[in-house]
């Protein structure tokens, strides 16, 4: 199974032109512009994704295709960015995360997406297999491994009893999200203490109440508060002597114990699939929503002997990659 940034970074533009005879696209028309809108830092390892695969379709640096790409964190520029992108002609827009919130008002311009929450309870389609509207993509959403996860960190923590979970509320799908981990903690014997926050601003008054509810062990819900945060959530961990679990190996990398789920910048490469049939003409309401179908175990070997945890065999066996 698998940002402080307050001003845009206008005029990055990258060619992108199609190697195969087969992917050039008709003669006498313009180079197409791709715009890229997100909260991430620079560098960005998912727009380094989303260029390879263009590669892989068939695409390289060269005339054909622009890729803009536009930083903030900024709401109101996020916004003046979609303006500003739509008025130059761009095919469409990419756009993740919490970046996404603040552009979901656009109707004129198809928006290629890749979120953490459920896209029909944010409003951005009618369903996954029949989205409607001018937005498509991939979610991240899987009720069936926020179970797992918890299931590996009990198998990673036998002495587990109570299990902290860190969740921002302003999250669309979080009580499902929330509902799905309560069930599999229960199902394994497991107190839960939900630990809800609402917004980055909130964060630090959530990681207080995770100190004061004693819990063995802590999972973080993966979406765009807690990622930018994700240092700092996992030096707190550390702090606390507290196992932690996570969604993206991005919070492994920066120090949590494990994580578990989809491979973040294979997603972006997978989506590079949707540009290349935006750009060949296909409407986007007709591209159906996509979920990961393949996940990652990610363990942070340095954070366990910090603990003085010792993974059991089952669960090294099971490690897509251990971080030495």
């Amino acid at each position: 199974m698998v940002l402080d940034r307050r001003a845009f970074l206008a005029g990055m533009a990258t060619t992108l032109v199609p190697c195969r005879a087969d992917a050039q696209p008709p003669r006498g028309l313009p180079a197409q512009r791709i715009g890229w809108i997100s909260t991430e830092a620079q560098p960005d390892p998912f727009v380094d994704g989303f260029r390879e695969g263009l590669r892989r379709h068939g695409y390289v640096e060269g005339r054909s295709v622009i890729l803009d790409l536009r930083y903030t964190r900024d709401l109101d520029a996020l916004r003046t960015a979609v303006t500003e992108l739509t008025q130059s002609k761009v095919a469409f827009i990419v756009s993740s995360g919490p970046a996404i919130r603040a552009i979901r008002g656009a109707r004129d311009i198809p928006v290629l997406f890749a979120i953490s929450g459920d896209p029909v309870e944010l409003g951005l389609a009618a369903s996954l297999a029949r989205p409607g509207g001018n937005f498509t993509g991939l979610t991240f959403l899987s009720l069936e491994i926020a179970g797992k996860r918890v299931e590996l960190l009990k198998q990673a923590v036998p002495q587990l009893r109570r299990l902290a979970v860190l969740s921002n509320m302003d999250h669309p799908g979080e009580r499902s999200e929330r509902r799905a981990t309560e069930d599999a903690a229960r199902a394994l014997g497991l107190a839960v203490s939900y630990i809800p926050f609402k917004g980055g601003d909130q964060l630090d008054s959530g990681l207080s109440a995770v100190r004061d509810a004693r819990a063995d062990a802590m999972v973080v819900f993966p979406e765009g508060a807690t990622i930018g945060a994700r240092a700092k959530i996992a030096q707190f961990a550390i702090a606390e002597r507290l196992p932690s679990m996570f969604g993206w190996s991005e919070y492994a990398d920066a120090g949590g114990l494990m994580s578990y789920g989809a491979n973040q910048r294979e997603a972006y490469v997978r989506l590079a699939a949707y540009a290349d049939k935006l750009l060949r003409g296909a409407r986007i309401a007709e591209l159906p929503i996509e979920q990961p179908t393949q996940f990652e175990l990610v363990v942070n070997m340095r954070t366990a002997a910090a603990l003085g945890i010792t993974f059991p065999p089952a669960t090294l066996l099971f490690a897509n990659r251990r971080i030495e």
